[in-house]
């Protein structure tokens, strides 16, 4: 259709666009007033799962369910050690395997977060988590765990180990 020949838009139109837009707005503002549930339902959106404990399942809150762990037990470690030799070691992948490397050859590759490989998950394997070793929070504190008994702590890891 030419320029010409398009009807015009009312200016009533305009308006109600600026008053819903605002009505909007007001209700986007208000929503963390009343509740995460609230917010999740009127935007769509389904809330972050969580573990079992409660934490977010994501990274951070692999980490500081690790780390909640590792307090009960004694292991030392911080968020930045272990989010610092995650993100080396597997770019906060929990599925990741290395294929390549001289344990792979050995036909023991290193696996999860933190790239254990299993004798050393087995060995230092933190009661109450998992046994898989993909599992994130058994991963990072069976590393840490292995880690304080090598290294003194995950925080004193600053390359492969």
């Amino acid at each position: 259709m030419s320029a010409a020949v398009q009807p015009r838009r009312a200016r009533a139109n305009r308006l109600v666009r600026l008053i819903a837009a605002a009505a909007t707005g007001a209700a986007v503002l208000a929503m963390p007033l009343v509740g995460a549930a609230s917010a999740s339902a009127a935007t769509g959106t389904t809330p972050a799962a969580t573990t079992l404990a409660g934490y977010p399942n994501n990274l951070d809150g692999w980490i500081r369910e690790s780390l909640a762990i590792m307090a009960q037990k004694g292991i030392p470690g911080s968020y930045n050690g272990i989010h610092r030799n995650i993100i080396r070691e597997s770019s906060g992948n929990p599925n990741a395997i290395n294929l390549w490397d001289s344990n792979a050859a050995k036909g023991i590759p290193s696996k999860g977060l933190l790239q254990v490989i299993d004798p050393t998950f087995n060995a230092y394997h933190v009661a109450g988590t998992s046994f898989n070793i993909y599992d994130p929070v058994a991963n990072i504190t069976a590393a840490c765990n292995y880690a304080a008994h090598r290294y003194g702590s995950i925080d004193n890891v600053h390359g492969a180990y």
